[in-house]
């Protein structure tokens, strides 16, 4: 194992007023999985993008020796063709394809003048058993799960005959079964010969598979850590990522009694018109004031159809019964704005895509969820938008240069806080947080962690979605289990645990 297939040199790379990378040193040896770990703008993505072509040679300076030769890639075909391939966190694929026209799209199998599609079939077959997955090669991605398209990526580089596979935060979209799967195939290539750099903020999954951790902070490599020759836990790594020891992951919360029944759900049911089945059976649930309350389950359970469908917005659903009451005053939401109107908020699993416009600045995105708090007459109040938008930035600690910043530009963490902070000026009573952690590192969940207790301390309450168990357990009051939508148990704090929770989300007991 002391044999390095790869080696980063002095990397630097500077973008207009930001020095991303400054000096960084990274060193792989070959058939390890190397895990690469940092808060949000420590420079891994960025790191990734040089190795894979993305930021050319000429882009940044320093070396990368690759099998012991200078590599100048200018574009990530060519570090493609060396061996190099990188799965991205937004998957690339082309939705109304197939499986196998996605494996081979650009490199493609031909016949002559023509693609041997046949063929194309008969190897995609033996790459997805390699992957373990069992399904028809000529099946369209649109209609897979997030967990097997990210196996069918896998297999996707290794059609390209990749030896390091580089995997940007690959489980942060998967349940705690599907993380497990993909570990276990990761430790497989490992036995096969592929080389591993996995960026991730799962410390717990870091900690289980990485041979070898390197840490990024503010550009700079702080420390490589040998798994290998003793035990790293999460805090280690976490002292090395914040710069500071972090005892508890989770903020201490001072509990606050409070029995007045905020908002309650009863006999829920909603009906899927494309498959034409229950997606919501009959489910009834309370929240307290003051109380953040867990609904947990595996990917399908229907969590987030849940959730959608008490913010009045669950296209291609229909609701067949159930009522909703809000401070005992009985809700009929046809749409979001009637829910924001009676005071629910809901902060969407993917922020990028349905929770913020990135195109546009912090500013526009703070105030378009309550324009009308801001008009003075028929026109926005713009003295009054850049006021509001600069007291959310302070309250929330947004790190930006301004409330003008474009939110595309944001680390995930401060992303994340844009999106509380849209909701919070709609002045909600109950916020829905859907996977409120998704994707960002340890030191921005511990603030957003901050910021959902100081919400409860002030009488709000939340609904919190998480496919983190652990989170889960360290936030909530109570905790609601779904399985096949349905709810198939309700724990108090003191008899939280990991078992009994997957035991109800996989239903064993109604099984058995």
């Amino acid at each position: 194992m002391d044999d390095y297939i790869l080696e980063m040199r002095d990397i630097t790379k500077i973008f207009p007023g930001v020095r991303a990378l400054d000096l960084v040193n990274f060193k792989v040896r070959k058939g390890e999985i190397h895990c690469l770990v940092g808060e949000n703008g420590a420079g891994k993505s960025t790191l990734m993008k040089i190795l894979s072509g993305i930021y050319p040679w000429g882009d940044y300076e320093g070396a990368i020796y690759y099998d012991g030769e200078l590599k100048k890639f200018s574009n990530i075909r060519e570090s493609t063709e060396a061996g190099i391939a990188i799965i991205n966190q937004e998957l690339a694929y082309v939705p109304e394809m197939t499986i196998f026209e996605n494996i081979y799209l650009g490199h493609e199998i031909m016949k002559g003048r023509l693609i041997n599609r046949n063929e194309q079939i008969i190897q995609t077959r033996k790459l997805l058993k390699q992957v373990r997955l069992d399904i028809n090669p000529t099946t369209k991605m649109s209609e897979l799960r997030v967990g097997t398209q990210q196996l069918v990526e896998i297999a996707k580089t290794l059609s390209k005959s990749a030896k390091v596979i580089i995997l940007d935060e690959p489980t942060s979209s998967l349940n705690e079964q599907e993380s497990t799967n993909l570990l276990s195939l990761l430790r497989e290539l490992k036995r096969d010969g592929v080389t591993l750099i996995m960026i991730s903020h799962r410390l717990k999954e870091v900690v289980s598979i990485a041979d070898t951790i390197t840490v990024l902070r503010d550009g700079k490599t702080v420390c490589s850590l040998d798994a290998t020759t003793k035990n790293v836990d999460e805090f280690e790594i976490i002292k090395y990522m914040v710069g500071r020891d972090m005892k508890n992951i989770y903020p201490h919360r001072t509990e606050k009694k409070c029995d007045e029944i905020l908002f309650k759900v009863s006999d829920w049911s909603a009906f899927e018109l494309k498959k034409r089945k229950n997606v919501l059976k009959n489910l009834s649930m309370t929240v307290k004031r003051g109380e953040i309350v867990g609904i947990a389950g595996l990917m399908g359970a229907g969590r987030t159809e849940f959730a959608l469908s008490l913010f009045g917005n669950v296209p291609g659903y229909k609701l067949t019964s159930g009522k909703i009451e809000l401070e005992g005053k009985h809700l009929r939401l046809d749409s979001p704005m009637d829910a924001i109107r009676a005071g629910i908020g809901y902060v969407t699993e993917d922020r990028k895509v349905n929770g913020l416009v990135l195109m546009q600045d912090i500013k526009f995105n703070i105030s378009i969820s309550n324009l009308s708090a801001l008009m003075k007459g028929v026109v926005i109040d713009e003295q009054k938008e850049i006021l509001t938008a600069s007291k959310y930035q302070n309250d929330l600690s947004i790190k930006s240069t301004s409330v003008h910043q474009k939110v595309r530009n944001l680390s995930g963490g401060n992303q994340q806080k844009v999106s509380l902070a849209k909701l919070l000026f709609t002045n909600p009573k109950l916020l829905i947080l859907d996977e409120p952690t998704r994707g960002i590192d340890v030191g921005a969940k511990y603030e957003i962690y901050s910021l959902m207790n100081q919400m409860v301390a002030q009488g709000m309450s939340i609904i919190m979605i998480s496919s983190e168990l652990l989170e889960l357990i360290g936030m909530c009051d109570r905790l609601y289990v779904m399985s096949d939508g349905e709810f198939t148990g309700e724990l108090q704090r003191e008899e939280f645990s990991e078992h009994r929770i997957m035991e109800m989300a996989t239903n064993i007991r109604k099984e058995i």
